[in-house]
C-alpha cells in the first residue's frame, strides 16, 4: 500500500510539472552575437578599434621619442654639469609622468565610450524585447551562453537583430 501512494504521488507530481512546463515558452538570444554584430554595435566596436589604433600609434611614436632623449641626456651626461643635468631630468621626468596621465586619460575616455555605447544599446534592446515577448506569448529569455543545448527555433537572436537595425542604424560616439 505504501508504494502505491508513493507511485501515485510521484506520478501526479511528475504529470503536473509536464503539464506546467508545457505552457511555458522559453527562448534564448545570444547577446555577444547582438551587441557585436548589429548595424550600431558593429559601428561602434569598429569606431572604437580605430580610436584604440590611432591612440596607440600616437602614444608609441611619443614613447619613442622620450626614450630618444632619455638616451640623449645620458650621452650627454659626462659633458654637462651636475646642475644642468639634474634640471634636464627634472623635465624629462615631468614629460613621462604627462605622457603617463595622457596615456591612462586616453584608455579611461575608450573604457567609458564603451560603457556608454553598451549602454545605449542595452537600452534600445530591451523595448524591443519585451514588446516581442508580449506578442509571442514568451515565458523566460535566456541569455545563450547559459544555454547548454536546445533546438535552433528557439534562438531569437536574428529576429532581435533586424528589429533593432532597423530602430538604431548607428550609434552616435563621438
Amino acid at each position: 500500500m505504501k508504494y502505491l501512494v508513493k507511485i501515485f504521488v510521484v506520478t501526479f507530481l511528475f504529470l503536473n510539472c509536464t503539464y506546467a512546463s508545457a505552457e511555458q515558452k522559453i527562448v534564448y538570444i545570444d547577446v555577444k552575437y547582438i551587441l557585436n554584430l548589429s548595424k550600431a554595435g558593429k559601428g561602434a566596436q569598429d569606431f572604437l578599434a580605430k580610436t584604440f589604433k590611432d591612440n596607440q600609434k600616437k602614444f608609441m611614436d611619443l614613447e619613442k621619442k622620450l626614450k630618444k632623449e632619455e638616451n640623449d641626456l645620458l650621452s650627454k651626461k659626462s659633458e654637462m654639469n651636475r646642475e644642468d643635468y639634474i634640471k634636464k631630468t627634472d623635465e624629462l621626468r615631468k614629460k613621462v609622468i604627462d605622457y603617463q596621465s595622457q596615456r591612462r586619460a586616453s584608455l579611461d575616455k575608450l573604457a567609458k565610450q564603451r560603457a556608454d555605447a553598451r549602454a545605449k544599446l542595452f537600452d534600445k534592446i530591451n523595448p524591443i524585447l519585451a514588446k516581442y515577448v508580449e506578442e509571442n506569448n514568451i515565458s523566460i529569455v535566456i541569455d545563450k551562453k547559459d544555454v547548454i543545448s536546445s533546438n535552433t527555433e528557439f534562438d531569437i537572436t536574428n529576429v532581435i537583430v533586424e528589429k533593432l537595425n532597423k530602430e538604431l542604424p548607428s550609434l552616435n560616439l563621438k
